[in-house]
């Protein structure tokens, strides 16, 4: 819970060091160990790049298998694969794309350059980071592997039910899908933590809120959106995987379930993903184009504002999905009407890149020429997404290649454009060598004219009614030529993607080197030496001005010579400032971590447990279970301390406490972010209940029992009391006593509640019969979990008491675990009224709709 190296009190040296000794210094701590020792690496810039490049990787597969899907449907009646073959393929490369790239890209870029952007040298948990990046890897593996093995999923990319129930589905085709998602999810979660900490806490000192620079303000709100928008699809994989696994019918319409539940849930996530996918890449847009045009941004706060409208109406948007299911006609017209809405904030940025242009001096690049043709495909996909928003033409175009058509337009001219842009612009920061671009200008041409020649055509393919997910076609439908001409396009497009590679390759190998900012950008990336140290800064600068403003030329020569804060070395810790969330005054200072396999191993662990679960070992999956978290405590257990400190000087005559005497360090934010993901997960399961019970055929069941009112009576109090006691070691700890009673009481209290629950769970008739059962068998394992995780957290307190690691300073620990009794405490209230309220709604069928 906290990283806390050993401690001391040394104070930087009187003057500060040479530039150079203070460069070696810096980067002898802050350094990833050579050979193997790279197995260990932490450090941003190292992992950034890794997921960038794996994601490149999986791009690759994807765009493999849209190769072969382009050959099967370039002539009918094509016998090139199977339908089973081809539905394999057909869900893999929506999943790769969706999952396996545009995500991680972005979270790759990000991770990149959010430090170099905020004026901090790493972000706030490198750890975490390190951890998420083997959860996708080993996780995207789990899922190429299959494909590669025969048994990938073949129920599409969105596994709609009942297709991809065991009945229709056996085998473990659906549940690599279901368990192999999940895991990479793990990663997407973790970096939503992560970013959100890192731009409200690691700003560098001065920079507030309203002086951040633009891209933090897209990446922090598309991390908000990941942190709410995954955890239904994470929930609805593993009621899914339940339900295939255990036979509880939550998708079930014979035994109290409903398929559109699946629906409800994915489409939850998935179109608030696509604005996950389009805001990162608009960011990086607002970036670069102010930087060609030499002009700053117009409009930076009505962009702003923009982007929150884009969030919040993503999120009211996912039954534009589902017009064709037979929703009522009410809801028909209010999510049209919202589908309409988001693209008013949506021109708003567009209209304000313009408006920078039309002020400006362009200057034509290469990331310029893949920005306009962003701008011509973008608007095109806009356009139609209008159209599929209005209900009458949505009727008609619903499943046909006009909708894949109109996905793709967003999605590659919406992303890929700007990222390659995005590319060309950073990829001297990150070599230290500028291109010769050869290869760039008609490897542009050749995808910008491959790619609207494959997808312009799909959608007069989908207007004349040919239906999407269809391995073949009949020679009468008049679709052949269209097909083929789209099937020649996606060629053409992948031969410029590979021109694409092969140019960042020369540029990498054979560019030509320069000092420092080739593009004369204004951001704060550009004040240190290009490729960047693994310390970025080799002292932290003061902003006075929005961070789109500075002069990075001779910022960079005062940092590099030590002239802001942290500009010197200090008992081999990884410095770095933590800031007022609002505006920018120093509060902290941050110790980070350096290089470990702790991360390696578990992900290693957490891979082996998800294994254990696809292959039904679930006795032996325990195993790897127990090592997940006994290898989390040990990241912690290693780095403690046993003394308070009290403030110590970070330069320019301040002094700061280190983070774990702090009030509010990165860890206590984090906990705060992560209980709201899990908060929204279980709102989502409720959603989930009440949503059977309101639209479910199969209501009520044949057996309603009430839940005895003394366990849950029971549950409720001991669940307070673990509460309680949580807080009452933090107050007793901070008034110099010791808290390892309360601390014992709330270890006790929370083991009651996992009893109680148990007993609770034991009563409930049939879970496999009926869906209430089910879900009430699900709430009371949610509760459970929670709790014994609770008394782990106790457990863990306990041990830290008793080492020594805890004083009235040092009460970290305890205020992160009191967070999550309180959760606890709250979340199982709510799920015991849903168990009790849900027998009672089922027996008044008649105030059922």
């Amino acid at each position: 819970m906290t990283t806390a190296p050993h401690q001391s009190r040394e104070a930087p040296p009187a003057a500060p060091p040479s530039a150079l000794r203070l460069h070696r210094e810096l980067s002898a701590i802050w350094g990833t160990p050579p050979g193997w020792g790279r197995l260990s690496a932490v450090n941003h810039t190292i992992l950034g790049k890794r997921f960038i490049i794996a994601a490149f990787a999986f791009f690759v597969i994807g765009g493999l298998l849209a190769m072969l899907i382009r050959v099967q449907l370039a002539t009918s009646g094509s016998a090139f694969v199977g339908p089973e073959i081809y539905g394999q393929i057909f869900t893999m490369h929506g999943t790769v794309m969706m999952f396996l790239f545009a995500i991680p890209m972005f979270e790759g870029f990000a991770i990149y350059l959010l430090p170099k952007l905020l004026g901090a040298r790493d972000m706030a948990f490198p750890r975490l980071t390190a951890y998420g990046f083997w959860c996708y890897v080993l996780g995207g593996s789990i899922l190429v592997g299959a494909m590669l093995t025969g048994v990938a999923p073949a129920s599409g990319w969105f596994m709609y039910t009942p297709l991809s129930s065991s009945a229709y589905t056996p085998g473990i085709s659906a549940d690599v899908w279901l368990l192999g998602i999940t895991f990479v999810e793990i990663s997407a979660l973790a970096a939503a933590v992560e970013i959100i900490v890192t731009v409200l806490k690691l700003r560098a000192p001065g920079m507030s809120l309203d002086r951040m620079p633009i891209m933090a303000w897209y990446l922090l709100i598309v991390a908000f959106m990941m942190l709410f928008g995954f955890p239904p699809l994470i929930l609805g994989s593993i009621l899914l995987e339940l339900e295939r696994a255990a036979d509880l019918p939550f998708f079930d319409p014979t035994r109290g379930g409903d398929p559109l539940l699946w629906q409800h849930l994915f489409w939850l996530f998935a179109h608030p993903e696509v604005y996950i996918i389009f805001l990162p890449a608009a960011g990086a847009i607002s970036t670069i184009l102010p930087t060609f045009a030499r002009h700053e941004l117009v409009g930076y706060r009505i962009i702003v504002v923009a982007v929150i409208a884009v969030a919040f109406l993503s999120f009211g948007l996912w039954v534009h999905h589902m017009f064709t299911v037979g929703i009522p006609h009410l809801a028909l017209a209010f999510f049209s009407a919202a589908s309409g809405l988001v693209a008013i904030p949506t021109a708003v940025q567009i209209f304000a890149w313009i408006a920078t242009l039309a002020q400006g001096r362009l200057r034509w690049d290469v990331p310029m020429l893949y920005l306009a043709g962003f701008f011509v495909i973008f608007v095109i996909g806009g356009l139609t997404g209008v159209m599929v928003a209005m209900v009458p033409f949505n009727l008609q175009a619903h499943d046909t290649h006009f909708i894949v058509a109109h996905l793709h337009y967003v999605l590659i001219g919406g992303f890929v454009f700007p990222m390659m842009a995005a590319t060309y612009y950073w990829l001297p920061h990150f070599t230290g060598r500028l291109a010769d671009h050869r290869l760039s200008v008609p490897a542009f041409w050749l995808i910008f004219g491959g790619f609207n020649l494959t997808f312009f055509l799909m959608h007069l393919t989908g207007l004349l009614g040919m239906p999407r997910r269809v391995a073949t076609y009949a020679a009468e439908a008049g679709w052949d030529w269209l097909n083929l001409l789209s099937s020649v396009g996606g060629f053409l497009m992948t031969v410029g993607f590979a021109l694409f590679a092969a140019d960042v390759l020369v540029q990498i190998r054979f560019g030509k080197g320069f000092r420092r900012n080739p593009h004369q950008a204004r951001t704060l990336e550009w004040a240190m030496p290009t490729p960047p140290p693994p310390y970025a800064f080799a002292s932290l600068p003061d902003i006075t001005d929005r961070a789109d403003r500075l002069e990075p030329g001779g910022l960079g020569n005062r940092l590099a010579r030590g002239e802001g804060y942290l500009g010197f070395a200090r008992n081999r810790w990884l410095e770095t400032l933590g800031v007022d969330m609002v505006s920018g005054r120093p509060e902290q200072l941050i110790v980070l971590p350096g290089p470990t396999r702790l991360p390696l191993w578990s992900g290693l662990a957490t891979c082996a447990f998800v294994l254990c679960l696809l292959f039904k070992l679930y006795l032996l999956s325990l195993l790897p279970l127990i090592a997940v978290v006994w290898l989390f405590l040990g990241w912690t257990a290693a780095a403690a301390a046993k003394a308070d400190l009290g403030p110590l000087p970070v330069g320019r005559g301040r002094e700061l406490p280190p983070h774990w005497e702090a009030e509010r360090p990165p860890s206590w934010w984090a906990m705060i972010f992560t209980l709201a993901g899990d908060g929204t997960l279980f709102l989502s399961l409720v959603f989930g209940a009440l949503f059977l019970w309101l639209v479910a055929p199969g209501w009520p069941p044949g057996e309603v029992v009430l839940p005895a009112p003394v366990p849950v009576a029971g549950c409720v109090a001991v669940s307070v009391l673990a509460a309680i006691a949580g807080r009452k070691a933090v107050a007793v700890l901070r008034a110099g006593g010791s808290p390892a009673l309360w601390l014992g009481l709330g270890a006790l209290m929370h083991a009651a509640t996992v009893a109680l629950l148990a007993a609770l769970a034991a009563t409930v008739p049939g879970p496999t019969t009926h869906s209430l059962h089910a879900v009430t068998f699900t709430l009371l394992f949610y509760a459970g979990l929670h709790a014994g995780i609770g008394l782990v957290y106790a457990g863990y307190c306990l041990w830290r008491q008793g080492g020594g690691y805890l004083s009235r300073r040092r009460s970290l620990d305890l205020r992160i675990a009191a967070l999550w009794h309180d959760y606890t405490a709250v979340s199982t209230i709510v799920a015991l009224a849903v168990i009790v309220a849900l027998p009672l709604l089922a027996v008044v069928p008649e105030t059922r709709p």
